[in-house]
Formats: structure tokens, sequence, C-alpha cells
């Protein structure tokens, strides 16, 4: 072996470690990415399991365990001078504080859809979520609408007209884009986010299930453990998909997590008519045929769009003359 292949080999070395590292990343994102959308196809099961507790229960509970359970993930992991931070900077503060109105509307509708057994439209709404950002993109942000987006919105909002304008899809499309594009605008790490949201509602929480039980209305009550068992629970069914899928977003990139986002909305239409047997007209077929053939057209425009700013990128600069 000459010295000049040994070099060789040690300056390859590092670039395929390196290429090692981000395989092993990316496997590891696909795999938390996996089981985030996949807890969230699956949370109507937990919901059904407390079918027999009013939604607004349900969600002063899940604020409230939510608050606990994200409390101690943070005190373990040291970082509540990030959350104090938070609570004292004004911009993010209000930012934060509107983004907690749309997840509790957010959350309630879903809880209310699922006690109500309209599964099938919540996972419409969660279908028609990409479309509703690209919506947002042009009317709010001023971008450009793409020939894909556009017939793929056309198409959407035709499905929308047959179904008569579902209004728990709408609302829970419309709340969680509006909720995406203010969190996206607000410096602070999902955790933090999702604890100041918690520690903003917890207040109101409180005082609600402090209310049933003076009223004598209250689910959690002694004699009934397993109900109180389940409500506790709603912390663990909240944070650990959101933990899950802040691992996934930070070692994949975002057009695969955009593929993956489908998984849950797919879960759940699935578990609407095979497990909880709900009734699926020939006008609802229809309608969800034309939404998911814009979502369909919607992921075959993403992917174009991909490739070409992937071949503009990777194209070489002139040489300098």
């Amino acid at each position: 072996m000459t010295a000049t292949s040994v070099s060789d080999e040690h300056c390859e070395t590092p670039s395929a470690v390196a290429a090692q590292a981000a395989a092993h990343a990316s496997r590891q994102g696909v795999i938390c990415g996996v089981l985030s959308y996949g807890c969230w196809g699956l949370i109507p099961l937990y919901f059904k399991l407390v079918q027999h507790v009013t939604a607004g229960e349900v969600l002063a509970q899940r604020v409230f365990w939510s608050f606990v359970l994200l409390g101690g993930v943070v005190t373990v992991l040291g970082r509540w001078r990030a959350i104090v931070a938070a609570l004292r900077s004004r911009p993010i503060l209000l930012a934060l504080s509107a983004s907690t109105l749309l997840l509790a509307l957010n959350w309630f509708t879903y809880i209310y859809a699922v006690s109500t057994n309209q599964v099938v439209e919540a996972s419409l709404g969660y279908f028609l979520n990409p479309l509703v950002n690209v919506v947002i993109g042009v009317t709010v942000l001023h971008e450009r609408l793409r020939g894909g987006q556009l017939i793929a919105v056309v198409l959407a909002s035709v499905g929308m007209v047959v179904l008569g304008v579902p209004l728990i899809a709408v609302t829970l499309a419309v709340s969680f884009a509006f909720y995406g594009l203010l969190r996206k605008t607000v410096a602070v790490d999902g955790l933090t986010g999702l604890l100041v949201e918690t520690i903003l509602l917890a207040p109101l929480a409180m005082a609600y299930i402090v209310y049933l039980h003076t009223a004598g209305r209250s689910a959690f009550v002694a004699d009934d453990p397993a109900t109180c068992a389940l409500l506790a629970a709603s912390g663990v069914v909240t944070a650990v998909p959101l933990l899950l899928f802040t691992a996934a977003a930070r070692r994949l990139r975002f057009s695969t997590l955009g593929f993956l986002q489908y998984l849950a909305p797919t879960i759940q239409f699935l578990l609407a008519v095979l497990l909880f047997h709900e009734v699926m007209t020939g006008r609802k077929w229809f309608a969800m045929a034309l939404i998911w053939t814009a979502v369909a057209i919607y992921l075959v425009d993403s992917l174009r769009a991909l490739a070409q700013h992937r071949a503009i990128a990777a194209r070489p600069e002139p040489a300098d003359v």
C-alpha cells in the first residue's frame, strides 16, 4: 500500500462515518415519525374509552395531566429557564396565547367528534389540513400557487361542497393550520411551546374540574378507579406522540414528514369504518374520493417541486473566466 492510498483512505473515513451517522439518524427519524403519527392515528381508541365523560371534562383533564407530565419532563431535562424566558417575552407570550386558543378549540372539537361517532369527519379534517396550509400560504403569506396545488384545492373544495361543508372537518383543518402558522413564527421548540400553552390553559382547566367536583358532576371520582386512570393517562396520550414527533422532526427532512402525516388520518378513517362501523353513504364515498384525489395530486406536485429544487441546487456554478 502506498503512502498516497493510505492518505486517501484516511480522507474518506470521516465522510463515510458522517454518511453512516446520517443514515442511522434518518432511520431513527422514520421510526419516531411512524410511531408518532401511528399514535395520533390510534388516539380515537383512547377517546372511545372515555366516551361516557363529557367532552369539556375530558379536555380539562387532558390539559391538567399534560401540564403535570410535561412539567416533569422539563424538570428532568432542566429546561425551566426556557419556559420562564418564554413567559417573560411579550411577543412570544402573545403568540402562544393565540395558539393556545386554537389548540383548545382543536382538542375540544376532536374529542367531541370521537364521542359523537364522527371519526370519519375528524379524519377528513386532517386529510384537508395540508391543502388549507396551501390556501393560507396564498391568502396570508402571499405565496404563489402552483398548477397542481390549484387543482388539488379545487377538487378538495368540491368534495367539501358535496359533503355539505362538514363543520367538524373544517374546524379541525383550519384551527390546526393556523396553529401551525403561529407556532412557525414563534422562536420556541415544540416542548417549550406546548408546556407554555398548557400553563396558560391549566388555571381554567383546574377551575372547571373543581366546579364539576363541587357540583357532583365530575367523572373523576374515587368509586370509579378505571375512569380516573384513563383520564390521568390523557397526559401520556398527549405528550408521547409529541415527543416522538419532535425527535422525528430533528432527524428527517420536512418533505418526508409531509408524507408521513397522512398515516394518522388514514388509520383514523379505517378505524371509523371497520371498527366503529360509522355509516358511509354513496355521497360520502364520492366526496372522500375527490379529497383523496386532491391529496394525491398535492403529493405528486410536492414531489415534482422538490425534485426541481434539488436539480437547480445541484447545478454547478459557471466557472469564472
